[in-house]
């Protein structure tokens, strides 16, 4: 299985051209392959738990500078309870 060195790897692989073409866009790596490209970070987010639970998976803005969350950090789905 891959890990997220892995999948940092595989997009830095493909930046220049996803810059290219869908700058802005959000992106999901997972074991080094390019998932699908997102409006936003919660629909790639969710995606990206439907498919594959836990990861390890990669979510970056395609042209903005990496961030780095601290592992704690996970997506919670917010489904309008309340």
């Amino acid at each position: 299985m891959a890990d997220l060195n892995d999948e940092i790897a595989a997009y830095e692989r493909m930046q220049a051209k996803l810059e290219a073409e869908h700058m802005g866009k959000w992106v999901l790596v997972h074991n080094g392959s390019l998932i699908d490209l997102y409006n936003s970070f919660e629909a790639a987010a969710e995606d990206a738990v439907k498919r594959f639970g836990r990861g390890p998976y990669l979510i970056r803005q395609i042209g903005a500078p990496p961030v780095t969350l601290p592992a704690s950090v996970m997506y919670v789905p917010q489904h309008g309870h309340g």
